[in-house]
């Protein structure tokens, strides 16, 4: 059974979703407050969080960090009446995998949440190199020129799909099937904000870039600073 902590101090919608879930078979937790829910969290052993972000005690953004800073990586999907690239990038740098805007339907809340929960669960154990970047799939972990790189499991998952064919062109609507398992439903915005992210996180402290656009085309992973052909190798140790 699946338990899953909802934090969220509207409480006709937290009743909402709390009857919802349940009903799926999930055990659902709830918290009205942000250090409630950082609490709870900490306590507990949840398969996905649902977080506000404005919430009286400590906000989301605040729990979220609180909770990826105790070493928990819980899928988090994160809640917002706010409606810009800014806020989505605040709260996916603090450790978000995901977020929706308000007001959003149950079905496509419900989906997200799935998706989170499906993504936690399944994979081969891959080592993935492409130049100085080392990802290992198992243990979710990524490593560029020896240097640990702490992502969410969303970003961990876009740059393993990137990374698993260097040089190749990936389209936005690819990326959303794969990672976020929305065929032809998704916003494609939600894909520019994890790469946005994840540049700040992988490309610009280091020398060499990695992650490159192709205007109208897609993303693609490639490590030109030492040339394509000498500096990608993708090995896998489970196939």
């Amino acid at each position: 059974m699946n338990r899953l902590l909802i934090v969220e101090d509207e409480t006709s919608l937290t009743s909402v979703l709390q009857r919802g879930f349940e009903a799926e078979g999930m055990r659902v937790d709830v918290a009205s407050r942000g250090d409630e829910g950082l609490r709870l969290a900490l306590e507990g052993e949840y398969d996905a969080i649902i977080l506000d972000i404005m919430l009286p005690g400590l906000n989301g953004y605040r729990v979220c960090a609180g909770i990826r800073a105790a070493g928990l990586w819980t899928p988090i999907l994160m809640l917002t009446a706010k409606d810009g690239e800014y806020d989505e990038a605040e709260g996916l740098d603090t450790g978000a995998d995901d977020y929706l805007t308000k007001p959003f339907s149950y079905l496509v809340l419900q989906s997200r949440v799935r998706a989170l929960l499906r993504r936690a669960s399944r994979g081969r154990p891959e080592r993935i190199e492409v130049g100085d970047l080392v990802l290992e799939t198992a243990a979710r972990r990524c490593v560029r020129a020896g240097r640990e790189i702490p992502l969410t499991a969303r970003e961990f998952d876009l740059l393993a799909v990137l990374s698993r064919t260097p040089g190749t062109v990936v389209p936005k609507s690819a990326l959303l099937e794969e990672v976020w398992d929305l065929p032809g439903e998704g916003d494609p915005n939600i894909v520019e904000v994890h790469i946005s992210a994840l540049r700040r996180k992988v490309d610009r402290p280091f020398p060499g870039k990695l992650l490159h656009t192709e205007r109208g085309l897609g993303y693609r992973v490639l490590a030109t600073d030492t040339g394509a052909a000498e500096s990608v190798r993708d090995a896998t140790s489970t196939r």
